[in-house]
This record gives structure tokens, sequence and C-alpha cells, in this order.
């Protein structure tokens, strides 16, 4: 065990940090084996766009938990490369409402059984993967009611 193992709790964030990292590494690796020319920092946006089939700007940076800046620097680069389109709102003219382009939505198709994989394979990686997923819901839960800094301010103070 290593000394950031060993710092438990205090430690999270490096490791998370460092799971995510080597999530991402790998992720890539695995779209380039199928054959699939995708960056990893597109899947939030495009994904919300699959499951949605049509979003604002605002509803796609809620849903992903961006800021509203990174998501349309997202939305734009995947403009750039045809896998979106933009349609005026038909109630807002100044909404620009997104959906996928048909090389979008051929994207998606082939992306489908490789998630169907990566999520079996990461399945087996924790033993249960639904308490990880329930121990990351809980904690961005609460961090959203109360943020990590403003529980040490208030712990600090009520000494």
């Amino acid at each position: 065990m290593n000394v950031i193992n060993e710092a438990g709790i205090l430690a999270i964030s490096t490791r998370l940090h460092r799971l995510s990292e080597q999530l991402r590494k790998d992720g890539s690796m695995i779209y380039k084996a199928f054959g699939i020319d995708f960056e990893l920092k597109w899947f939030p946006v495009i994904f919300t766009i699959y499951k949605k089939e049509i979003a604002g700007v605002v509803e796609i940076a809620n849903e992903i938990g961006y800021t509203h800046p990174s998501t349309i620097s997202l939305l734009k680069e995947l403009e750039k490369l045809e896998l979106i389109q933009w349609e005026k709102d038909k109630q807002d003219e100044r909404k620009r409402l997104f959906k996928l382009t048909y090389k979008g939505s051929e994207l998606i198709e082939k992306m489908k059984p490789v998630w169907e994989l990566m999520s079996q394979v990461l399945g087996d990686i924790a033993d249960n993967p639904n308490n990880l997923l329930a121990a990351i819901n809980e904690a961005e839960g609460k961090i959203a009611s109360q943020s990590f800094y403003q529980r040490v301010l208030q712990y600090k103070n009520s000494k």
C-alpha cells in the first residue's frame, strides 16, 4: 500500500481522480480498438442529446453538471464534426435546440455495443457496482446541499 492509499478518506479526491484518469485512458483505448474515433470529453454531451433526442444548451449543461461555457465549447466541437445540429426553438426564437445528425446517429449505433461491453466489464471490476454508484450518488447529493468547504467551516465554527 502506498502513502496515498494509507491516507484513507483524506485522499478520496486524489484516489477518485486517479481512478477517473485510468478509466478515461482505458476508455479512449477501447474506442480506438473498436475503430471508433471518439473523445471521451464528448460523451456527456452526445449521450445526453442521444437520450433526450433534442435539448437546449441550459438543459444539457444542467444534465451533465458542466458550466454553460464548457457545454457550449463541447457543442461547437460536436457541431464542427457534424455529429450534432441545432434548430431554433419554436416557442423561443433565441433558444437553440440540439439534436443528432445522421452521422451522429450512426456513431451512436456503432458505440452501443461498445457501451454494453464497457458496462459489463465495469460491473465486473467492482464486486457490487450498485454500492459504488449508491455511494457516489449519496456523496453528490450531500455536497449539492452543502459543499465540503461549507461543512468544514461549519465544524470549525461549532468548536
